[in-house]
């Protein structure tokens, strides 16, 4: 009889024992993470999504990682997806549409996911948690700088003809890089010693939809042939690399050549960029670490799950609200470096920086 009770006694601890086991078991596995980026066929994006997933997995979370090809629907079906994933706890969206999603982030937020927007702050909506970005404000200015330093138009140089090419209207940071290149080019506009011929100088009539390469290309030929015919246009102020490859493209086609050929500025050191930056076709692009972007992105996921305050926030400059009262997103703002002929090699291969990527970590 006494072996009997032993007997049992063991089978009760044991199953107990189990029911344990599985209970710490399910309460250590870490929860879901969602990436979400807007397309896989641009360096920027494509590198990334792979780098926030490494890192992510690095760290024992599970990742979704989608890509929506530009599309905005496709991108809203991509998230209600994953936010009907089993243990789905954060998204990290770079989003198609900046001012199109509050209904869908809404379904997330009832679900009590956190939601990060990535490198583009999503607008008009209360569900955004953090930020995480590049001063794309100080971006621009360095930008408009650059060109005020190559042409002397502190001093008495000029007039220069000057086209710009700003980002598309429904990504958020496409403005702020604008007004930070007009905060510093629009006196030279306003004195005459930048002369913009073809006179888009807003920031609606110099977006370039998806900041596509063939739609710069066309938007820089349709201006060429109507506004060019007997002058040569000096600057070409293109926000981003890949709308300043279109406008590259539709020079030569245009018949320019290395005598004559403009100032191009862009960002995100694409590597055809930065060779045509080696061979003196563009004259500079900005640097914004894509490494250093993921790490702080998935640092602050973490901190964000675990009820940790990541110490480098910003929580007074970004409003994600056009109308109505301010509703300022916290913001990991990450540097940024100028890149030209210069200093490609020193920045981009011998890995120079001018601050320390463990100071974010």
């Amino acid at each position: 009889m006494k072996k009997i009770r032993t007997r049992a006694i063991f089978a009760v601890l044991v199953v107990a024992l189990a029911v344990f086991t599985l209970a710490v078991t399910g309460c250590s596995q870490k929860p879901i993470v969602g990436v979400l980026m807007p397309k896989l066929d641009v360096d920027r994006w494509s590198i990334d999504g792979a780098s926030i997933k490494r890192q992510l997995e690095a760290k024992q979370y599970t990742v979704l990682e989608e890509y929506a090809n530009d599309d905005a629907a496709l991108q809203i079906q991509q998230i209600e997806k994953i936010i009907n994933t089993q243990n789905c706890k954060v998204l990290i969206i770079a989003a198609v549409d900046c001012y199109g999603l509050n209904d869908t982030l809404k379904k997330a937020r009832d679900k009590n996911i956190i939601i990060i927007a990535y490198d583009r702050l999503i607008m008009n909506t209360p569900y955004v948690d953090y930020y995480v970005t590049f001063d794309n404000f100080g971006i621009g200015a360095d930008q408009g700088k650059f060109i005020v330093e190559k042409f002397g138009l502190d001093r008495n140089a000029g007039p220069y003809n000057m086209e710009v090419l700003s980002g598309a209207q429904d990504d958020s940071t496409s403005k702020e890089n604008y007004d930070g290149q007009m905060s510093v080019l629009r006196p030279y506009i306003d004195n005459g010693k930048i002369i913009v011929k073809s006179g888009k100088t807003s920031f609606e009539d110099t977006a370039i939809a998806d900041w596509a390469t063939h739609n710069a290309n066309a938007h820089v030929a349709g201006i060429l042939r109507s506004y060019y015919g007997n002058s040569k246009v000096d600057i070409i102020l293109s926000t981003n690399d890949s709308m300043a490859m279109g406008a590259m493209e539709a020079l030569h086609e245009a018949g320019y050549t290395k005598e004559g050929w403009p100032v191009i500025t862009g960002m995100d050191c694409d590597l055809d960029n930065v060779l045509a930056i080696r061979d003196g076709w563009q004259a500079m692009t900005m640097f914004i670490d894509m490494r250093l972007m993921a790490m702080v992105a998935v640092n602050l996921a973490e901190d964000a799950l675990y009820g940790k305050t990541y110490p480098h926030l910003n929580k007074t400059y970004y409003n994600n609200m056009e109308r109505g009262p301010a509703n300022i997103i916290p913001a990991a703002v990450c540097p940024f470096e100028r890149v030209d002929a210069s200093n490609y090699l020193d920045i981009l291969v011998t890995g120079h920086r001018l601050y320390d990527i463990e100071d974010f970590n």
